[in-house]
């Protein structure tokens, strides 16, 4: 009797063995390589020109720590050059799989400025930027993929002017990827309304001024059904305000407004 107990006792402590095994062998983190790319895009803003001096760009890998992504270009870029829909490839480069935590950017302290009416002024960086703006990106980088990460840099709410005439960069800066949430678009006019366009949902507002046609186009929004879109008509116009509620964003697809026109 107590030799088949002993064997029994053996055999659960082999089988809890293997158990505990396997599941650390499931704990290994990704193996191999991913592709990175990283694009930036605008959300626009109602300045002649906004220049950046981007100097680096890294992801925060959790086994391994900071890993920088090569740079196309390293150097000044114009923000409302990449609005509405348009984007340029910033950085690609081949980096180990796994997972990731935040992204770094780090910009030059020189050669940033804000255009506004035809006058150029300096743009004063954050302090400490030696260290870089980081953002919190929760993810996975899985092996032989391409992985497609988009900033999305508000000019508009990134710049604050002082009482003393300066201006200053305050980044407001959000992250998307290709996998994540869907699109909207749309049409609104008269041009003269000088109409600003946001985009609710609960706490999250994303913001977007037309182009010149009236088109616009905001990119990586969470897939829900209750968004509202406020078109916020310039204060100094006659036109008035307009909003419209339960717009459906689904992951993947485009939401198409069509034309909205506002009235005095």
């Amino acid at each position: 009797m107590k030799k088949h107990l002993f064997f029994l006792i053996l055999m659960l402590f082999a089988v809890s063995f293997v158990f505990i095994s396997c599941n650390d062998d499931d704990k290994e983190p990704t193996t191999g390589t991913t592709r990175v790319e990283v694009r930036l895009t605008d959300a626009p803003a109602p300045y002649d020109a906004v220049y950046i001096n981007i100097q680096s760009i890294s992801l925060h890998l959790n086994t391994g720590g900071w890993q920088e992504v090569t740079l196309l270009k390293p150097g000044v870029y114009n923000l409302l050059d990449f609005r509405n829909g348009i984007d340029t490839l910033l950085a690609g480069d081949e980096i180990p799989s796994g997972k990731i935590s935040q992204i770094r950017l780090v910009l030059g302290t020189d050669s940033n400025s804000v255009v506004v009416d035809g006058q150029d002024y300096p743009l004063t960086t954050p302090s400490g930027q030696e260290s870089g703006l980081k953002l919190n990106l929760h993810d996975e980088l899985f092996p032989d993929v391409t992985y497609r990460l988009w900033i999305d840099f508000d000019a508009a709410r990134s710049i604050v002017k002082t009482g003393s005439g300066k201006y200053i960069l305050k980044p407001v800066i959000r992250t998307y990827t290709e996998a994540f949430g869907g699109s909207l678009k749309g049409t609104v006019l008269p041009q003269e309304a000088n109409t600003t366009v946001l985009a609710i949902l609960g706490t999250d507002t994303v913001s977007t001024y037309p182009e010149d046609n009236g088109y616009f186009l905001i990119s990586g929004l969470q897939p829900n059904s209750s968004w509202k879109v406020v078109l916020d008509a310039g204060n100094a116009t006659p036109y008035q305000d307009s909003t419209v509620t339960n717009i459906a964003i689904v992951k993947g697809q485009v939401t198409n407004m069509g034309q909205i026109t506002l009235h005095q």
